[in-house]
């Protein structure tokens, strides 16, 4: 009996057979693009070192590429790059406003969406049906149109102080538009810049904490317990993303 179990041919064969063109997961024989995507441990050939993480923060999720670039460039004219450190482009400010839209901020989620509509203070901000991903849409578009119609060119064709008188129109309210306000939309737009230049990264702004960096600011630490009762010093910032990792 235990001569059977040490070599069957035809076991082996099997085996030789999966390991060349797919492998046993669970059970089940798996090959092509699956089967390519699992290393190998093949004696003749030296381990290839394992492949960097891809970054999925700088990933879309609800823009199409043609809004995140205008997105992108309208944010790095609201929060330009200076001496005092990066611009919302380096931060990655568009990425953290692709993101919000594609969960329940955008969705205004956690917010009352029901019938009767009014038109409230400006104190009370926008009052009505749309959603802000809606509003995102109708911006952006009437920024590009606004853009055309002005200059005959795309906004992200346009010289900085030419973005910033589209983008001043906006904000005084001189662009009408037929379902938002546009100073509405420049005053979200805004809004939005600013959370995502000093957002926690792990929502996808605040690159590399250097929004954090230019305030001095610590980010998010889990306790002072250590240093309370020391003389003050500066600490590098920490992002809620080395507390989960942990």
């Amino acid at each position: 009996m235990a001569e059977e179990h040490k070599q069957n041919p035809e076991t082996l064969s099997r085996r030789k057979f999966l390991r060349n063109t797919g492998f046993t997961v669970g059970g089940l024989a798996v090959g092509g693009v699956l089967g390519s995507l699992i290393p190998r441990n093949n004696d003749k050939q030296q381990k290839a070192p394992p492949p960097e993480a891809e970054n999925f923060n700088q990933a879309l999720m609800y823009f199409t590429p043609e809004q995140y670039q205008l997105t992108e460039a309208a944010t790095e004219r609201i929060f330009p790059e200076d001496e005092s450190g990066p611009g919302a482009k380096a931060l990655g400010v568009a990425f953290f406003i692709d993101h919000q839209l594609a969960g329940d901020w955008g969705f205004n989620a956690r917010e009352y969406m029901q019938a009767p509509f009014y038109k409230g203070e400006k104190v009370q901000g926008y009052q009505g049906r749309l959603r802000r991903r809606d509003i995102f849409d109708i911006g952006l578009r009437e920024l590009q149109n606004h853009s055309m119609a002005v200059h005959k060119k795309k906004f992200t064709e346009l010289k900085g102080e030419e973005q910033d008188a589209i983008l001043s129109d906006f904000e005084q309210d001189k662009v009408n538009l037929t379902t938002i306000s546009s100073s509405g939309f420049f005053q979200l737009l805004r809004s939005a810049t600013l959370e995502g230049a000093y957002s926690d990264p792990l929502y996808g702004g605040n690159k590399n904490m250097n929004g954090w960096k230019m305030r001095n600011y610590p980010g998010s630490q889990m306790a002072y317990t250590d240093i309370i009762e020391k003389d003050f010093k500066k600490i590098n910032p920490q992002s809620l993303k080395n507390h989960l990792n942990h």
